[in-house]
């Protein structure tokens, strides 16, 4: 008879229920947390190239373009994403060339991150009026 009451599986599928839920929740925020990185990396990736293209114009300087690439930023996530961004002039696979980069937090928890982690270049030919 205690034999018997040993091998009942009578109450497991409580057990499992929860054990099976915390696990598929677990993995449905991963995902999420996953999609919202991506998007935080591909913002800030168009928001740099915007910038280069913006500042490669002939009457625009770098420091237009770096200034449109903060525009962007803080309008699409947040002033905070748009702390670090700096621009270059110099040649980009045989061209002159802008190069607006990016340095942002990666989100790891929600948009909390690591700071920094993330960075991203923009490039963009120079126009001349020539």
């Amino acid at each position: 008879m205690r034999c018997r009451a040993l091998r009942s599986e009578r109450g497991s599928a409580v057990a499992e229920f929860v054990l099976v839920g915390a696990l598929l929740t677990a993995l449905t925020l991963a995902v999420l947390q996953l999609g919202l990185a991506l998007h935080v990396r591909n913002t800030v990736l168009d928001a740099a190239a915007e910038g280069a293209r913006f500042a490669a114009l002939a009457d625009n300087t770098p420091a237009d373009g770096v200034a449109r690439c903060r525009e962007l930023i803080a309008a699409a996530i947040g002033d905070g994403y748009a702390g670090d961004v700096g621009a270059s002039l110099g040649d980009w696979r045989g061209h002159p060339a802008v190069t607006i980069t990016v340095r942002t937090t990666l989100p790891v928890i929600g948009l909390l991150g690591i700071a920094e982690a993330l960075e991203v270049s923009g490039h963009a030919a120079i126009e001349t009026l020539d």
